[in-house]
């Protein structure tokens, strides 16, 4: 009997199988992942999703094709997402320590193979002395100068092995820094933002506007989401409001500590300066969720930096200041 499960701990697994009883060759061919830390096939990134049900019954019809008897169990609760964030957190922390781990063996193995490359070259004649075709000594000459070489190439290819999964653990061990951005979860927030407003319409029921034409206006209707559709939506809905909650929190926190910037346009006015990647840009209009500058460049068109992206601004007093002490470049000012 072979249990395909799904659970927002754990993600969509399938129980059951063994080595050479045919199931791999359909999982395989259903996109399905081996996965050797826990010895299952799974779904890759499957864990706190919806579960893939029209994927599952394809897999399962294909397997009970095959013969095996297949039961499904599915769990579509959702966690909280404070609890998803921390088992992320922590997921992630443990990877980080076994790649370290990983890279400080193959930095080791990789000293270990440069000696082997040292004694192997040590062994060859001195002064590179040519093979002497004919002598007694030529196979052992040819032995030694294949070993030095074969030593030689395995010494570089441990080397990048090393080098390649120490960058491997570097990048990892950045990746819950990059996640917690100021700029990374303001954008995170606005996407969920609008994503939640069209479920939201979806749900709720919307029309939009084809064209207007003198006093005609063509406009497509669309009704309310029924049935199984709208039990999908309000789901969704539901998990979204609890990661914009988490979402907002985590930035209520980041500008309270001064770690993000709260600009808007209740606090920049024409005319003043604000920064953005180490440069200060003289602000030539103020919109609603973003100013227009000098293009970055340098031409002779404008650019619009979001609000949250700014890393510093100063007023118009201020900024006249700045620009007398020469640290505004020419460029954001002509």
């Amino acid at each position: 009997m072979l249990t395909i499960s799904h659970s927002a701990v754990d993600g969509t697994l399938i129980d059951g199988t063994s080595r050479g009883d045919g199931s791999g060759e359909v999982l395989r061919a259903h996109g399905w992942r081996w996965f050797r830390s826990i010895a299952m096939w799974g779904m890759r990134g499957s864990r706190d999703r919806a579960p893939r049900v029209r994927l599952i019954d394809m897999t399962a019809d294909a397997l009970r094709a095959q013969g095996f008897e297949v039961e499904i169990s599915i769990d579509a609760t959702a966690r909280p997402a404070v609890e998803v964030e921390a088992d992320r957190i922590d997921r992630q922390a443990e990877r980080v320590a076994a790649l370290e781990l990983k890279a400080e063996r193959r930095s080791d193995r990789a000293e270990q193979a440069w000696k082997a490359e040292h004694r192997a070259v040590e062994a060859l004649p001195p002064g590179g002395e040519p093979i002497k075709i004919g002598h007694h000594s030529e196979q052992r000459h040819r032995r030694a100068l294949d070993t030095a070489h074969r030593r030689l190439g395995q010494a570089v290819s441990a080397q990048n092995d090393a080098r390649q999964t120490q960058r491997r653990a570097e990048s990892a061990a950045a990746t819950t820094e990059a996640r917690y951005s100021p700029v990374t979860v303001k954008n995170r927030i606005d996407k969920l933002h609008a994503d939640q407003r069209a479920d939201q319409r979806e749900r709720d029921g919307h029309e939009r506007t084809l064209f207007v034409l003198g006093d005609t206006k063509q406009v497509e209707q669309f009704p309310p989401a029924q049935g199984a559709y709208r039990e999908l939506l309000e789901g969704r809905i539901a998990k979204r409001e609890d990661q914009i909650s988490y979402w907002e929190a985590v930035r209520a926190q980041q500008i309270e500590s001064g770690k993000a910037t709260n600009y808007g346009p209740d606090t920049i006015s024409k005319g003043d300066l604000v920064q953005w990647s180490g440069g200060w840009y003289p602000v030539v209009r103020v919109n609603k969720k973003s100013v227009t500058i000098p293009s970055i460049v340098g031409g002779s068109w404008t650019d619009t930096m979001p609000y949250h992206k700014l890393s510093g601004h100063k007023r118009r007093d201020e900024g006249a200041q700045t620009a007398a002490a020469g640290t505004v470049s020419e460029e954001t000012c002509s």
